[in-house]
């Protein structure tokens, strides 16, 4: 890699940072300091520290040539911006280094990443392969002079061929990596001795011809007794309150034999029912525990942050863990309660009649907690409505009835309009975990059932947060809030 160029980019984004207008800059949330950004990449703890790569525009607001930016952290709270870690250039990837993923080797830090490269002078047909760099410290790469380490796409795939996830078992070093052919998605799988010599396995799993024509950001591994397959997949078409984004983010969950290379799994199940969620990765810790984050935001998306000279953010650090019927459940990790400065706000056993207005819970950076009795409560809806202005709101919304729950940001301010809504059933103790970003709301309903995930865009003062109750009461019997930290300000 041309040390010149990597200055260059750093310098770039150094220049583009003292531009920002900071009104959506985000206070707890993974972002490049300054232009584009968008797939979480290499996501590994590091001689013990947690290290998050991403696609990253040095250069613009918009995509363009994909570099690797980098941050790393000792917590998973508290994050610290790094130089640029990939840059494309080389005949293997001089369109771009796009996604891909990270591994710790013996105290050598490896990333396989997709290069991205096309095979006509129009540039219309991707001829994608996958690549390896390598590093001692963590922080500056290598690329293997071997490069491209898996030269061509399979035969059961395409030019469309990217964005490899690695793993260790057995000895061994297995790949998994998406591509499709006759508009049919499909996850390959491969397998290496040493990071740089892989043998193709065979075809993991594939779309029905209705799971979409593409399937990116594949992630397979063990979860609670279970394989899971994560992949990012497009073309599938919505139904009803599913799929209700351009593209989705999901999982198949099954059994799998390493010897047979056979996974037999059910069906396609969506991660995320908000509106800005996409390409997840996972890893393990040293705790054994399987975390993921997101890229926070949607193709084709308006992104009103463009103005200000960035664009894009990761979603909050996520552990995961399979119920009893075979369905994911994502809640906030642990260590985020570091981000509570002050608590706001602690009441019990209040009845919700009409409107009650939270005036002091004013805060662009607030972590909201509300425990309702969704058996004994008379109401039809439920409404948390937050960052409420004259003529703004987000409301999180239950509906006691249907039993649904749903994010509505069609008073958001700059945001697109529109809600999301996914099943949720009533309970007499039903769960609401809320953290509100100056740009982001992520929600978890109960334990984890039910996530949304969402940008917003508020132009108005922030007057609080409005509970609301409609054609009779609802029982709350907690409320908890705090004020949380800015760390990128600390």
């Amino acid at each position: 890699m041309g040390l010149e160029q990597l200055k260059e980019a750093n310098e770039a984004v150094q220049v583009a940072e003292k531009k920002i207008n900071p009104r959506y800059r985000l206070g707890y949330h993974i972002m490049a300091p300054a232009n584009w950004i968008n797939d979480p990449n290499g996501l590994v703890q590091f001689k013990g520290e947690y290290h998050a790569f991403y696609q990253h525009h040095p250069y613009s607001v918009n995509w363009g040539p994909m570099h690797w930016g980098h941050v790393k952290s000792k917590d998973l709270v508290h994050w610290e911006q790094l130089p640029v870690a990939l840059m494309p250039g080389d005949p293997c990837d001089i369109e771009g280094c796009f996604s891909g993923s990270a591994v710790d080797n013996n105290g050598e830090l490896n990333l396989i990443y997709t290069g991205h490269r096309f095979s006509d002078k129009e540039k219309t047909i991707p001829d994608q392969v996958q690549c390896r760099a390598f590093s001692k410290d963590g922080i500056h790469f290598e690329k293997d002079a071997l490069n491209p380490v898996i030269p061509n796409h399979p035969d059961a795939g395409s030019g469309d061929f990217r964005d490899p996830k690695v793993w260790k078992h057995g000895g061994y070093w297995y790949l998994v990596a998406g591509t499709r052919q006759d508009k049919i998605g499909k996850v390959v799988l491969y397998k290496s001795p040493d990071l740089r010599h892989w043998a193709y396995q065979g075809v993991l799993a594939e779309s029905d011809g209705a799971q979409g024509y593409m399937w990116e950001c594949p992630d397979f591994y063990q979860l609670d007794g279970k394989y899971v397959l994560m992949f990012s997949p497009q073309g599938i078409e919505p139904s009803g309150d599913l799929c209700r984004n351009l593209y989705q983010t999901g999982y198949l969950v099954g059994d799998y034999d390493y010897k047979t290379n056979v996974f037999k799994h059910g069906g396609f199940t969506e991660l995320d029912h908000g509106h800005d969620f996409y390409a997840v990765q996972s890893f393990e810790d040293i705790k054994g525990r399987r975390i993921v984050i997101g890229w926070m935001d949607m193709w084709e998306s308006p992104m009103p942050e463009k103005e200000d000279g960035w664009a894009g953010a990761l979603t909050l650090p996520r552990e995961l863990h399979l119920s009893s019927d075979r369905k994911i459940r994502m809640t906030p990790v642990e260590e985020l309660k570091q981000l509570r400065e002050k608590e706001l706000l602690h009441l019990k056993n209040e009845r919700i009649d009409g409107n009650r207005m939270f005036a002091n819970l004013t805060n662009d950076l607030l972590e909201l907690k509300i425990e309702f009795d969704g058996v004994t409560s008379s109401a039809a809806d439920f409404e948390i409505k937050l960052r409420v202005g004259k003529n703004e709101e987000t409301v999180i919304r239950y509906d006691l009835k249907e039993e649904k729950l749903i994010i509505d940001r069609s008073k958001s301010g700059l945001a697109v309009a529109g809600f999301r809504r996914a099943a949720w059933s009533k309970s007499a103790q039903m769960k609401l975990h809320i953290y509100l970003d100056r740009s982001s709301i992520e929600l978890f309903a109960g334990d984890g059932e039910v996530v949304m995930t969402s940008r917003i865009y508020p132009t108005e003062k922030n007057e609080g947060v409005q509970l609301f109750a409609t054609d009779g009461f609802v029982k709350v019997t907690d409320i908890k809030a705090w004020k949380l930290d800015d760390i990128w300000r600390d």
